[in-house]
């Protein structure tokens, strides 16, 4: 018995196997075209927005119209904001957007989806925070397609018995 096996070593050697090395997880790198910026799109509902980030002053511009007037209502304007403060680089970058489809709810939850998925390419240690807060994460529920013989999706024509 002095083919004894003590260890995982003695067995690979018997069985032949080579060991492997262990596979280092290489850091993120930042995804920047020629200008410095992110690109990334964002999707909700039937809304997608086409999202460009640069290091700036913190202007926003939605389809070539400032934020306070494209988004108009102050909700919308806090939803587009929240990946800055989740990631704590609030004013650091100016936001370019194109967002098509969909109505506006949509379209600002589009528009965060993009800025979110932007900054995690811009500055990949932002990652962590905006995948914990769930801003890189799409929200697929869409509205359901009506079917035939139902009046709406799911609701039926009122019963009558006579």
């Amino acid at each position: 018995m002095a083919d004894q096996i003590n260890s995982l070593e003695d067995l690979n050697a018997v069985a032949g196997v080579e060991p492997v090395a262990e596979e280092v997880p290489t850091p993120r790198e930042p995804v920047r075209d020629d200008l410095g910026r992110s690109y990334a799109t964002g999707k909700r509902k039937d809304a997608v927005a086409r999202v460009w980030i640069k290091p700036g002053s913190g202007k926003v511009t939605v389809n070539g119209k400032d934020l306070d007037t494209y988004f108009a209502r102050p909700v919308l304007q806090m939803i587009l904001r929240q990946p800055f403060q989740i990631a704590g680089v609030e004013g650091e970058f100016d936001v370019q957007a194109t967002v098509k489809g969909g109505g506006l709810s949509g379209q600002a939850g589009a528009v965060k989806h993009g800025i979110s998925k932007a900054l995690q390419l811009y500055d990949p240690s932002l990652r962590s925070a905006l995948k914990a807060a769930g801003f890189l994460t799409r929200d697929s529920r869409v509205v359901e397609r009506k079917k035939f013989g139902k009046r709406k999706a799911r609701r039926s024509f009122q019963f009558s018995k006579r």
